[in-house]
């Protein structure tokens, strides 16, 4: 049930581990590096961070194809961004990174715990904070299905490559904070799938990859979703369906 967790937080400590090992290898070669060979490796890491993008979008439009019933898809995308901008859950989330992010620093004053905690932080918000992780942990306990999570990791574990070169160790401790954010939801829904009409299951994989495909659309900078404000939508389904 937890392989898909388990599996992105592997991805997230190795991507890390390979990524400290070329921040360790830039630090010492920086100065033989020519400027075009670095241009080019940073127009490598942005194309593959956009092709991931592409199979986010397909794993969207997928999951959305799922759907049978579009009026209650409408219904709950439209109540899910109504109840989500009141609570600015978006804004919530952030507010909450930047408290975090300062209590870390001071908590841990001694020359470069800073960007530890900044790696940690980001990592964490990233990696935990998204409809992916939350949809992805609902489909391993409703369905069994744990391509969402597995595509996240392979996802997590790139980007962390990316994030640990830059952010340092700190990127690693966020495998634990994604373990143990992802494992009790994918535990509560394996409790509730035997509640749940499989009608139900397939509106909430519906409304949740269109999320999916938000996320993507933001990944390649085509669109600035607030996809936190949506979040509420997921959930609508289950009480939606009983009057639909």
């Amino acid at each position: 049930m937890l392989i898909g967790t388990a599996a992105d937080s592997a991805a997230i400590l190795a991507g890390s581990a390979v990524g400290l090992l070329l921040r360790w290898a830039i630090q010492r070669f920086s100065s033989r590096q020519s400027v075009q060979r670095r241009q080019l490796g940073q127009r490598l890491r942005e194309l593959i961070m956009q092709g991931l993008a592409l199979c986010t979008a397909c794993m969207g439009i997928s999951g959305a194809l799922k759907g049978q019933n579009t009026l209650l898809m409408i219904l709950s995308m439209v109540a899910g961004a109504c109840i989500g901008e009141l609570l600015d859950l978006d804004g919530a989330m952030k507010r909450a990174g930047d408290r975090l992010q300062a209590g870390m620093s001071r908590r841990f004053p001694l020359e470069g715990s800073a960007s530890i905690s900044e790696g940690f932080v980001t990592a964490s918000l990233l990696y935990c904070v998204g409809a992916m992780s939350i949809v992805g942990a609902l489909n391993s306990g409703l369905t069994g299905d744990h391509g969402m999570l597995l595509a996240k990791s392979l996802i997590d574990g790139i980007s962390s490559v990316i994030f640990s070169a830059s952010l340092g160790i700190g990127v690693a401790f966020s495998a634990a904070a994604v373990f143990l954010y992802q494992a009790p939801m994918t535990l509560a829904a394996s409790l509730l799938a035997p509640l749940l009409p499989e009608a139900v299951i397939a509106e909430i994989t519906c409304v949740g990859s269109l999320l999916i495909l938000a996320i993507s659309l933001n990944l390649l900078g085509v669109t600035r979703i607030k996809v936190m404000n949506l979040l509420p939508a997921i959930f609508l389904p289950v009480l939606l369906f009983r009057f639909m």
